[in-house]
């Protein structure tokens, strides 16, 4: 698959199956996280790939987030089965590092290009993927189970699997609803 043509049909898979990436195909997908965007160099991320047992512990931090934040008990019994919907998912972690020309909110920026280049990276090898946020993404006790600190910002969690369908096409956008252009 040529490059413009993956970008150009990009599209989230929510339903995925096993296999997830492993070996090669994996070490495709992280190498093209650590290719993202970096002003500075100064690699402002850190992942955590949660498989097997790894997904687990991640749904156990959901279900403690839910404990803790009086959510309702369907939510409470569905919080350890979320991670359970992929049979990977690598959570994504912006590691800010205090530098006078890189402000906060580039390197949140450099932590998400990671993201979409890992999924891009997915689809090219014949997996796909899934980027989630929501409430535990923002989660005191998740982030705090995952060793972040304060000023630390967890960009999401790209759950990657295959395909379990092919998804849908999605619609062509008008580009001038989006783009203006300054030519004089």
């Amino acid at each position: 698959m040529d490059a413009l043509t993956l970008l150009l049909n990009r599209s989230s898979q929510p339903r995925l199956k096993e296999p997830a990436p492993s070996g090669e195909a994996l070490e495709n997908i992280m190498q093209a996280a650590l290719r993202a965007p970096d002003h500075a160099c100064l690699t402002p991320w850190r992942f955590v790939v949660c498989q097997g047992k790894g997904l687990d512990k991640l749904g156990s931090l959901f279900e403690q987030s839910a404990i803790e934040n009086d959510k309702s008990q369907k939510e409470i019994d569905r919080a350890p089965q979320l991670p359970l919907r992929a049979p990977m998912v690598i959570v994504a972690i912006a590691q800010y590092k205090e530098h006078e020309k890189v402000p906060r909110v580039e390197q949140i920026a450099s932590a998400s290009c990671g993201v979409m280049a890992m999924q891009m990276a997915a689809v090219a090898q014949g997996f796909n993927g899934m980027w989630r946020t929501g409430s535990y993404a923002q989660c005191p006790i998740v982030k705090d189970g995952l060793g972040m600190a304060e000023e630390d910002e967890l960009v999401g969690f790209l759950y990657l699997g295959t395909p379990a369908f092919e998804p849908a096409s999605k619609p062509e956008r008008d580009t001038s609803a989006y783009f203006e252009h300054w030519n004089s």
